[in-house]
């Protein structure tokens, strides 16, 4: 039996459906089984639009080999949303706690051995705050999950023939730079490390960027370079680690002669990552047991339901898990 990826469709009212759908029919008999993860009701409205003679058939029937067809969507249901509160381009409150049930179902099949790894589509967190619940993306839900600790967990954007990973995310500038220290650098390059590893680089080699631009050029631009990571990059280099760094990041990423990067800051991985590839990065969180990537662009209310969203990021982020690890 091919292993099994699972995909979580992300906020129901926004396109995570539309191209959840669309990249499992596309992946159908090409290696890992995509398993969607969601309310049926919502996973049948898009399976009818785009091929109607597609069975949807559950994930427990689908392991007994119970499939009436051979064309079949795999499933596992979640009862989470209501026909009523199904509204294509709305926000929701309600919209947005069915978004981390359909996430919390697909980590239970990864904890459970059931999928090799797990998708999220697009969610919204306006919808998932408007539902009462505490949320600054899927990283640190991953990490609630798994019982990670929060400071272990971290994000890794993979598109354009670059790693970024990331020690910070979404925080001010100053509240960032209050938590830095060697220790979360130390352990942010260590999940960027084993998770290049895990995608398929023997011996990657990291390169630190800069917390202030040229690195501080020896603390004329900042100290915190000399105090942070300076000791940090000799601390890994000194376990045995291939590591660079601090270089400012415009530098190591004119030369791109690194298997993978780490930046201090949201904003210097994500842009070089959205310039070059602005809707197919895959987001992978790092550092925990599961496997989890997300796709590198949001949930799109103002075209949800209208039949053109590109599942290029969903079908891409799934090879590169099939490719490394889940096969």
């Amino acid at each position: 039996m091919n292993p099994c990826i699972a995909i979580a469709i992300g906020d129901p009212n926004g396109i995570g459906p539309e191209i959840a759908v669309k990249a499992a029919l596309s992946l159908q008999g090409r290696g890992a089984q995509p398993v969607l993860v969601g309310d049926a009701h919502v996973i049948a409205h898009y399976l009818t639009q785009y091929d109607k003679d597609c069975a949807l058939l559950s994930f427990s029937q689908w392991c007994k080999g119970e499939a009436s067809t051979e064309r079949c969507l795999v499933y596992e249901p979640v009862q989470a949303l209501s026909a009523a509160c199904f509204k294509p381009g709305e926000v929701s409150a309600a919209a947005g706690e069915a978004t981390v049930a359909y996430v919390c179902k697909a980590v239970e099949l990864a904890q459970s051995g059931r999928v090799e790894a797990v998708i999220g589509c697009p969610h919204s967190e306006t919808a998932v705050h408007q539902a009462g619940i505490a949320f600054s993306g899927y990283p640190g839900l991953i990490a609630r999950l798994t019982g990670t600790p929060a400071d272990k967990v971290f994000l890794m954007l993979v598109a354009g023939g670059l790693r970024i990973a990331h020690v910070t995310l979404h925080e001010s500038v100053q509240s960032a730079l209050a938590r830095m220290t060697p220790e979360l650098f130390e352990s942010a390059a260590v999940a960027a490390i084993e998770a290049t590893k895990g995608l398929g680089v023997q011996a990657p080699h990291l390169a630190v960027m800069g917390i202030n631009p040229h690195a501080g050029e020896g603390g004329l631009f900042g100290r915190e370079d000399e105090c942070i990571t300076v000791p940090m990059v000799q601390r890994l280099t000194d376990q045995g680690y291939v590591v660079s760094g601090p270089v400012g990041a415009d530098v190591l990423l004119a030369h791109r002669r690194h298997d993978v990067y780490l930046a201090p800051f949201h904003d210097q991985g994500h842009i070089p990552i959205k310039l070059l590839s602005p809707l197919r990065a895959s987001a992978l969180t790092i550092g925990t047991p599961v496997r989890f990537s997300s796709v590198g662009h949001g949930s799109a209310h103002d075209i949800a339901g209208k039949g053109i969203a590109d599942p290029a990021s969903v079908i891409e982020t799934f090879a590169l898990l099939s490719a490394n690890g889940a096969a």
